[in-house]
């Protein structure tokens, strides 16, 4: 049967809930390693957030009338960031995938983003080769940290919760790191309260959203990075992702009594920069 690929809707949520759960479990199993979305109920309620958020857009894919996965791009900054893609296991191997994937991919090259970005399970071989097909190239290896919170201060590391006076600043470091901002995620995180930076001599010298799953961190040097991840009052989510080069903050980590959950790996389309600083990136980039 031919696919056919048309824009998610909510009346999609439900079914794409369960193949989301279905699909990360049975890759994830057939590797020993924990799902992402291991509980159905949990699935599904990321399915309606991602379905209702202002800065993404999903793609779904039916064979034969029957929804077969869906795949999402959120747009809110000069990079974007592709995932979840989900595949109903029972139609593995039939190209829905690759669809769903070169779909976004079409969609954000139509509107010249300077760059496409997505973080592939490591552990994953038939991805990895997929993703390296349709174009992304390799750029870093990523570790799920997870553990117990530090919920320490590091002296000479002040932290403080981000105001809106910080977003200039915070944004000027991020292209200083990176070469683009991520002023979308960053608005957002202050709103919400869970931004934070850290101050030294009167200059912003690192900031995160959140250390968490979904979210990011810019600064610096490792000491402004290591007084974020120290301070959180919790790893949010399967935990956050950690550049493994960076031996230095790496070993740390460890030193801290944190664990590696899984390999993951960075992959771009685009505009690339080798980061100038530390920096932790989110599930999507």
């Amino acid at each position: 049967m031919a696919i056919i690929l048309r824009p998610f809707t909510p009346e999609d949520v439900p079914v794409a809930g369960r193949i989301l759960h279905q699909a990360f479990t049975a890759i994830a199993a057939q590797h020993n390693f924990p799902s992402d979305f291991p509980d159905p109920d949990f699935a599904t309620s990321r399915m309606s957030r991602l379905c209702t958020a202002a800065a993404s857009y999903g793609v779904a894919a039916e064979l034969d009338g029957v929804l077969a996965g869906s795949n999402f791009v959120h747009e809110q900054s000069p990079i974007v960031g592709i995932g979840p893609i989900s595949v109903d296991p029972a139609v593995q191997n039939r190209g829905v995938g690759a669809a769903l994937m070169q779909n976004l991919i079409d969609r954000s090259l139509a509107r010249s983003v300077a760059g496409i970005r997505l973080l592939q399970a490591g552990y994953h071989t038939r991805s990895l080769c997929l993703y390296s097909k349709l174009g992304f190239v390799v750029r870093e290896p990523i570790a799920n940290m997870q553990g117990p919170p530090l919920r320490r201060e590091i002296a000479g590391y002040p932290i403080r919760a981000a105001t809106s006076g910080d977003f200039d600043a915070c944004n000027r470091l991020c292209r200083d790191v990176h070469g683009h901002d991520r002023a979308g995620e960053l608005r957002d995180a202050i709103a919400a309260g869970t931004a934070q930076v850290v101050e030294r001599g009167g200059a912003i010298t690192a900031y995160t959203t959140q250390i968490a799953f979904y979210a990011h961190a810019v600064a610096r040097s490792n000491d402004d990075l290591k007084a974020l991840i120290a301070a959180a009052p919790v790893f949010a989510g399967p935990g956050f992702m950690l550049p493994s080069r960076n031996t230095e903050l790496f070993q740390w980590c460890l030193a801290q009594g944190l664990r590696m959950v899984q390999p993951m790996t960075l992959m771009t389309i685009g505009l690339y920069n080798e980061p100038q600083g530390a920096y932790l990136p989110s599930i999507l980039f």
